[in-house]
């Protein structure tokens, strides 16, 4: 025969709380905003000093990417190029990697 086990509900809970002040828990309070992808990012002391507000650090942000953005297309378009001749019919010289 199994033994029954005994269930102890302590109240875990600090005196200092009152439950009539807290009052009823609202299911789902956050669920929209957790939904929306709202993210949260914690920064390191020392770039907390830098960028003291979300202003700061959506500005820094945007001025990466737009600096990396353009980064790349200047990239690419030099990769892109076409090659100079120096006359209109001319092949460009092979290279030969001799012994």
């Amino acid at each position: 025969m199994a033994k029954r086990l005994e269930r102890t509900t302590e109240d875990e809970l600090r005196a200092e709380y009152d439950l009539d002040e807290l009052g009823p828990g609202v299911r789902g309070k956050y669920y929209r905003q957790a939904k929306a992808g709202t993210n949260l990012v914690l920064i390191e002391p020392d770039l907390a000093k830098v960028f003291p507000d979300q202003e700061s650090v959506n500005r820094a942000l945007r001025l990466l990417v737009t600096t990396a953005s353009d980064a790349t297309r200047a990239a690419r378009r030099s990769r892109n190029a076409p090659r100079h001749r120096t006359a209109p019919n001319q092949r460009p010289k092979r290279r030969h990697y001799g012994k």
